[in-house]
């Protein structure tokens, strides 16, 4: 399916590092500190289909990580079952497509993917803030008791590719450290199968995908099986979307918040559509529309790898060093969703002061009320984690079909 490649994990964790507190860092996983909030889903937990996901202050001491959900990840060399690494700390993305490590946290040797003329396959893969670059390898993926045999998974920041093409390097600052990325991978889980789509397959010059041979790389095309890949689709049965499950989170934040990430959807007894709201999305960008202060935002979104709700309002007034909301008082607002079927749902949300969130918690990682500006275009909203907080949202993969409708969809 073509789309915009920026769409590739642009979303994730806030927008990137202008959205991001000095002393907080936009994504990551490890040990937080603070009340957890516990789980709604712990009668699923041990289920094969069912990941544990986390919110925490994130894989390094250097900064807290805020609003941004973690799970564990393990990769095998193909066709092996003892040549494997578990890494933890992957951060959970419904907004973008794909497994992406980080090279420093990978002990593997994970076979490269070739070109047709058996030059490496590297990606530059363009986020708002920055960049990401490396080779696209073959790996087993594990999640819970779910396989993905010999998926297209990124490695960033590989030293063995470390010439980057200026139409990469030129995009911003690099995100290939854990520290940079916040996080010691990222697990994309959107709508999509793919991380571009036929645009990759017919465009040379598409942004995303270079054939490198030594130190000279040049754009190439990629067919849809080389490119990253969201590994669920590669499921034996569960694999027509994923399902996120957080426990509500108390206004003044936490330090923990533990759920759960149900692979498929009627798939299984544990993972089956009810009476929630389905929503059909642009079958080629995946954006929904929200209605709000009587403006109609068609590039709208889900995304728990946005760390706030983003969005324009020029009433409310803006922290004076952090890209997020400082009101003088908490803000309770209203918004609509609505889907390309025309079926629609008012969402209620509050919007609290950043500054004073961080002051008066400062173990706390996990706050439903943070919010802020949306960066560039004004036809935006985007649903970042907070929307998450207290509901179960579903996430159908294009064209995959479930007892409710067809993918892509978003449910709740």
């Amino acid at each position: 399916m073509a789309r915009n490649p920026l769409s590739a994990r642009v979303w994730r964790c806030g927008l990137g590092a202008a959205l991001c507190l000095s002393g907080l860092s936009c994504g990551g996983g490890g040990g937080g500190s603070g009340t957890s909030a516990g789980s709604s889903a712990s009668s699923t937990a041990a289920a094969t289909n069912v990941a544990s996901v986390m919110v925490d202050a994130g894989p390094t001491s250097a900064s807290r990580d805020v609003n941004t959900l973690f799970t564990t990840v393990t990769l095998c060399v193909p066709g092996s079952t003892t040549n494997c690494q578990t890494i933890d700390h992957i951060e959970v993305d419904t907004g973008s497509y794909g497994l992406r490590i980080l090279a420093p946290v990978l002990t593997l040797t994970l076979p490269v993917k070739k070109t047709a003329n058996g030059d490496s396959l590297l990606e530059c893969t363009q986020f708002v803030d920055g960049y990401s670059w490396g080779p696209v390898v073959s790996a087993d993926v594990q999640l819970s008791g779910e396989a993905a045999s010999s998926a297209p998974v990124q490695v960033i920041g590989d030293p063995n590719f470390a010439t980057i093409p200026a139409a990469c390097s030129g995009t911003g600052p690099a995100e290939d450290t854990v520290a940079a990325f916040g996080a010691n991978g990222i697990l994309g889980i959107g709508v999509f199968a793919q991380d571009c789509g036929t645009g990759c397959v017919n465009t040379v010059d598409n942004g995303n995908y270079y054939a490198c041979a030594g130190s000279q790389c040049q754009a190439s095309t990629a067919p849809l099986a080389s490119q990253v890949v969201n590994p669920v689709t590669l499921f034996a049965k569960d694999n027509n979307g994923v399902i996120i499950e957080l426990p509500s989170v108390a206004a003044q934040g936490a330090g923990v918040v533990a759920g759960s990430m149900i692979f498929g959807i009627d798939t299984q007894s544990n993972n089956k559509s009810g009476s929630q709201s389905v929503l059909t999305l642009d079958p080629n960008t995946g954006y929904l529309t929200t209605v709000f202060n009587g403006q109609s935002l068609p590039q709208s979104f889900l995304d728990t790898g946005s760390n706030g709700i983003y969005f324009h309002d020029a009433g409310i007034v803006q922290c004076k060093d952090v890209k997020f909301y400082c009101p003088a008082s908490t803000l309770t607002l209203t918004a609509m969703l609505e889907g390309q079927n025309a079926v629609s749902a008012t969402i209620g949300f509050s919007v609290a002061d950043a500054d004073t969130l961080f002051a008066n918690a400062p173990g706390f990682v996990a706050f439903p009320t943070l919010a802020g500006p949306y960066p560039g275009t004004t036809v935006s909203f985007d649903w970042g984690l907070p929307f998450y907080f207290g509901r179960t949202v579903y996430t159908a993969v294009e064209n995959a079909t479930t007892s409710v409708g067809t993918g892509p969809y978003v449910a709740f």
